[in-house]
């Protein structure tokens, strides 16, 4: 399986026989989607850096809401969450995606803004790759996300949701997240390729990919 970030919280994972991308958003973003194709697309909430589903060709089945799915042998939770602290008071709810994928149990966790009860983690399960927002403004910040990713443990996690060049949105870059899990930035990877074997066994990879 290869995963590819392409900003804020949009990847493409690309698999033998499926393809999914997550939240993709409109140019107002001051980023740049390219041509994409997808057999699933999944949206964790309606906002316009999340929601532009026009943007994915290949007609892909579309999942907007939590609930569990299984296409195209993926299995799919979607557990609804809260984009801020209020319980949706400001920023409205969320949704966290979990995929069973090629044997590999992928999180995606949307525009979290709070922390997870133990229902939540415990519908997680045990997970191979976490992507977790970390830019702060509406999402958790780096010191909240690195805390969840202490309680969830996953063999590897992928920060997003930050400030990269382009990006008109006001967030936090990657550093603090950096710095509160211990990892120096040495450069990124254009993408992830990964299969079961290829996971760590007894410690965290913070993955930095490049958008």
């Amino acid at each position: 399986m290869y995963i590819t970030w392409l900003g804020q919280s949009c990847f493409k994972m690309q698999g033998k026989d499926a393809a999914v991308v997550t939240d993709p958003y409109y140019p107002s973003t001051g980023l740049r989607l390219p041509r994409l194709t997808a057999d699933i697309l999944t949206v964790s909430h309606a906002h316009d850096d999340h929601n532009n589903i026009h943007a994915v060709s290949g007609n892909p089945f579309t999942i907007q809401s939590a609930g569990e799915y299984e296409i195209k042998k993926i299995v799919i939770r979607g557990i609804p969450t809260w984009h801020d602290p209020k319980e949706g008071a400001e920023l409205g709810p969320n949704i966290v995606f979990a995929f069973e994928f090629e044997d590999i149990r992928i999180v995606h966790l949307g525009d979290l803004g709070t922390t997870l009860d133990d229902s939540q983690l415990e519908q997680l399960g045990d997970v191979d790759v976490l992507m977790v927002p970390v830019g702060g403004t509406y999402t958790m910040n780096g010191k909240q996300a690195a805390e969840l990713v202490s309680n969830i443990e996953p063999r590897i996690v992928i920060p997003m949701h930050y400030k990269i060049p382009q990006l008109k949105i006001k967030l936090d870059t990657a550093d603090a997240f950096c710095k509160e899990m211990g990892v120096k930035q040495n450069g990124t990877e254009e993408k992830l390729r990964i299969t079961k074997k290829d996971l760590p066994v007894d410690e965290t990879k913070v993955v930095l990919l490049s958008a």
